[in-house]
């Protein structure tokens, strides 16, 4: 039994419609097919080898050499040296209209090389063994609904339902698999060309990476972060899943598992914001389409989440059979969440409508009435306590960021309203507004520690409130600003300068309606860079940017976590959200050093501005006139 790797040993590989993580001993684990949604047929990862994977791999005792990606692209690259040789093996999956497919390519470098390959397809996340056979030389699974055909040039035979395929390879010579997945009733998909189809994936992300008008000194970060920020989106609908894994532990052994292949409205609306900032617009056009669809008419009923194409029943279940990733257990797939009331989500939403206006997308009748319904149903409700944006699974409360995400829907309406581009009466909105930014002030705030706290009346922390200079709700200048970014640094930080969510509890119950700790939330430590850096300092606020840098694997791909003590990621991988912090805080870094230099070294103390941190087009004042 092949104990599992770290969670930052698996690459990713993707179509815009569904993924693959391959590990770095040449195993895929996890495979999703045909969307990122479907049950997986490698489940390997949130269990053993016998609930699915896929391993290419030296049958002698070589070692990976290295790996990465080739270029702006999704193709790995993996490749090993043996005492006999050395081989190259090629990962990708083509972008596409119809069937998935995975091809894997074995290329001999030096010397000769004794290879296998071994596919142990396990549909239903790991829990169906299928019936495999041969069809006329080619080899395919079936299992209920699914059908799965493998391809290629050398022998293949079935032992103990795992198709193997033992193998030498020398120099100059390749070997390419082929795994393609359709409806089992369906005639066999064709057997593609994988020349051909590297060099079109290859030509895909080229031509889409160049679309990136970021130019600092962050590149390489920022485009591998873009990159897998579009591995995420569902290319059919435009929807963006907040990770394309399940129950990837926030604790080893804990029960903080949860399935994060859906689009969170909260999660997509600041990936868009990213991804305008860095020159997409696309994808802002699609994503508006995809919201249009799923809310449907119906925003009295607004879910803070989605399935990827608009699905409203995400129903929670557990998957018994499944041991979980090192045996944290449960395995869930659904999430019950999408029945919460999180108010910070009509913000967020609003946000990235008023940020696609500033940046060109072109205006849409159907948005416009979408945006005053949300507006008109966030008036009524806006003083009502929520779950909140950590989605606690315990009573509701009035949550302070969620109070000042209300008041960034209103204050973005009244702003498209004054500019013509929203038909709506701004004056009861500049009361609303006022009224909203005088309650957070007046009871999400600790006078006696100088500090935003997590609730009304709370004296836990929240590093979500480090936002508040980030959206205008104030100034960085002001006095609580800098007394809440000098708080969550000072309680929430670990030893090593990396951010925790909030306060929890171990073993017993937190507020939060959950047992056992988790790991530093690494789009927090983003959060604390652009706090550091709005509030004066951003030699500290560089300095903790190239450490969370240095957290990346080897691919430079980020889970949602990171475990400081075990020096380890944690959670979902990877993770929308700490991709779209990495992207917004290496732009904002640029902007803050760009007016330094103007100012001859002077740090300066920016106005509020727009969480997308664009360095395009400079945001207005958005201090309020009544802070």
């Amino acid at each position: 039994m092949k104990r599992l790797p770290r969670i930052e040993q698996y690459g990713l590989i993707g179509d815009t419609q569904t993924s693959a993580h391959v590990c770095d001993d040449g195993s895929m684990d996890w495979l999703c097919l045909p969307r990122f949604d479907s049950p997986a047929v490698f489940a390997g990862l949130l269990g053993t080898q016998k609930h699915g994977s896929w391993q290419i791999a030296p049958t002698s005792s070589g070692k990976l050499d290295e790996r990465q990606y080739r270029g702006d692209s999704l193709v790995l690259e993996s490749l090993w040296r043996t005492p006999t040789g050395s081989v190259r093996v090629l990962d990708l999956m083509p972008p596409r209209e119809g069937a998935p497919q995975v091809i894997r390519v074995v290329e001999g470098l030096t010397g000769v090389v004794e290879m296998v390959s071994a596919m142990r397809p396990r549909p239903g996340y790991g829990s169906v063994s299928p019936w495999i056979h041969e069809v006329e030389g080619r080899m395919v699974a079936v299992a209920g609904a699914d059908a799965l055909w493998l391809d290629t040039c050398v022998p293949q035979a079935e032992k103990d339902g795992v198709v193997v395929s033992s193998f030498a390879i020398g120099a100059g010579q390749s070997v390419a698999f082929v795994l393609s997945w359709c409806p089992s009733h369906t005639a066999a998909p064709n057997i593609p060309d994988p020349e051909a189809a590297l060099a079109e994936t290859l030509a895909f992300w080229q031509d889409w990476t160049q679309e990136c008008t970021y130019d600092g000194p962050y590149r390489e970060a920022v485009v591998r972060s873009l990159i897998a920020l579009k591995a995420m989106t569902y290319g059919p609908s435009g929807a963006i899943v907040a990770a394309s894994t399940t129950s990837l532990p926030e604790e080893i052994g804990g029960n903080r598992n949860w399935d994060y292949r859906f689009t969170w409205l909260r999660d997509a609306s600041t990936t868009l914001a990213a991804l305008l900032g860095t020159g997409y617009r696309q994808e802002a056009q699609a994503w508006r389409r995809w919201l249009l669809r799923a809310v449907a008419g119906d925003p009295e009923n607004l879910q803070i989440m989605y399935g990827i194409t608009g699905e409203r029943d995400l129903r929670e279940r557990e998957l018994p059979w499944l041991p979980g990733y090192e045996g944290s257990a449960p395995v869930r797939v659904g999430n019950e969440a999408a029945d919460q009331l999180q108010l910070d989500v009509y913000g967020e939403v609003i946000e990235t409508l008023y940020l696609a206006h500033r940046s060109g997308v072109a205006h849409c009748a159907d948005t416009a009435v979408l945006h005053q319904r949300l507006i008109e149903h966030l008036a009524q409700r806006w003083q009502e306590p929520d779950e909140g944006i950590w989605e606690i699974r315990g009573a509701r409360r009035h949550f302070v960021h969620s109070k000042v995400m209300a008041w960034v829907a209103v204050d973005r309406t009244i702003r498209l309203a004054e500019a013509g581009a929203l038909d709506v009466d701004p004056a009861p909105l500049v009361e609303l507004r006022t009224a909203i930014h005088r309650e957070v002030c007046a009871k999400g705030f600790d006078p006696v520690r100088n500090t935003f706290t997590q609730s009304y009346g709370s004296q836990e922390l929240d590093a979500a409130t480090l936002l508040i200079p980030q959206v205008g709700f104030l100034p960085p200048s002001d006095p609580r600003v800098i007394g809440t970014v000098d708080a969550v640094r000072r309680e929430l930080s670990t030893p090593d300068g990396l951010v925790r969510r909030y306060p929890t509890l171990g073993a017993r119950t937190g507020e939060d309606g959950l047992k056992g700790d988790e790991g530093a939330f690494l789009l927090c430590s983003f959060w604390l860079v652009d706090g550091l850096a709005l509030t004066g300092r951003l030699d500290e606020a560089r300095c903790l940017f190239e450490r969370l840098l240095a957290l990346r694997n080897d691919l430079g791909l980020l889970a949602e976590e990171y475990d400081p003590v075990q020096q380890r990621q944690l959670g979902n991988f990877p993770q929308a959200f700490s991709h779209m912090g990495l992207i917004q805080s290496a732009q904002l870094l640029q902007q803050m050093a760009t007016q330094s230099s103007r100012r001859h070294g002077a740090v300066p103390v920016p106005a509020p501005r727009s969480t997308s941190h664009s360095t395009r087009q400079p945001t207005a004042d958005l201090t309020p006139q009544h802070a």
